[in-house]
């Protein structure tokens, strides 16, 4: 089967697709050993990279929808959304934010409205890539709108995950390693347009307790379905950090950073807004709060040489 992946070998191949398979069906969701990452350009100095070009790449996460203030209309992106942010905070020399909402790893490659393929923006002396890229592939806002539906059937039971486990197999977790190939293939065709920039894959962050426990209605999902799309969401961000290791990027956890402010939790305390927001974001998306401790994350994970 065809994933594009380079052509190395069908052993190679199905190596990559075990170990996906593996990792995501098991119980543990730990982080993948990574492997060193190449030889990078880099800034002047701790906190600072000037003369340094980058490009942010992703999807709504990264764009920040409704989150003030909005620079394009067509991908709802936010100048205070966490690219910004980095951005402004290493004093890069040039900066190329062409991430959109609703992007998934296809729209690298192709226009999705007036936004051009976003692996164009990526040039040979590109030095910083972020990619954050993966939920709308496995179907974030689709998995919602279902868990929603399906909640009345069984309130304090888990009918979203009994409906994606159907068949006897987890549908999330197969659409999730199916994800994987797509989005090795995006950084492979980053590194090959700007081999010597540091590339760093962005994971998502915690958008339910972490303790696995429910807050309906403000979060209006049965009330076992809690933990099952907390481990879904982690099994998203464990494969993204497998395929930054193979490839020789960094990974940045912005799941870690996140708990404790998750859509669940009090306006005040929250950094991921609910289905109906309650500060300036789309639903079920960070907050200008949660854009920032993303972005702390990225400039933490900047500085660490490997």
């Amino acid at each position: 089967m065809a994933y594009g992946i380079p052509s190395d070998g069908s052993a190679r191949r199905h190596r990559r697709k075990a170990t996906v398979a593996a990792a995501l069906g098991g119980c543990a969701l730990v982080a993948a050993s990574t492997t060193p990452a190449a030889a990078h350009g880099g800034g002047s100095g701790p906190g600072h990279d000037r003369g340094t070009s980058y490009v942010a790449l992703g999807d709504s996460y990264t764009s920040g929808p409704v989150i003030p203030t909005q620079v394009d209309a067509n991908c709802a992106r936010s100048d205070h959304n966490y690219p910004s942010l980095v951005a402004a905070a290493r004093h890069v020399s040039a900066f190329k934010d062409v991430s959109c909402s609703g992007a998934t790893t296809a729209e690298m490659w192709k226009a999705q409205g007036t936004n051009g393929p976003q692996l164009d923006a990526v040039q040979r002396d590109t030095d910083l890539v972020t990619l954050q890229i993966g939920g709308n592939d496995v179907g974030f806002s689709s998995i919602i709108g279902t868990c929603v539906a399906l909640s009345s059937k069984d309130l304090t039971g888990n009918p979203c995950q009994q409906y994606y486990n159907a068949s006897g197999t987890d549908q999330l977790t197969v659409d999730i390693a199916q994800t994987a190939p797509k989005v090795d293939k995006v950084l492979r065709a980053i590194r090959a347009r700007a081999p010597h920039a540091r590339i760093l894959v962005v994971g998502y962050p915690d958008l339910l307790p972490d303790d696995g426990s429910g807050c309906y209605p403000t979060v209006p999902f049965a009330a076992k379905d809690f933990p099952y799309l907390r481990d879904t969401g982690k099994r998203l961000n464990l494969m993204l950090r497998m395929v930054a290791a193979w490839n020789g990027a960094r990974y940045v956890d912005t799941y870690g950073p996140t708990v404790g402010h998750d859509m669940c939790k009090a306006p005040a305390d929250r950094w991921i807004e609910p289905l109906q927001p309650t500060s300036p974001a789309a639903p079920a998306h960070p907050n200008a709060k949660g854009e920032a401790a993303m972005a702390q994350a990225v400039l933490e994970r900047l500085e660490r040489r490997h």
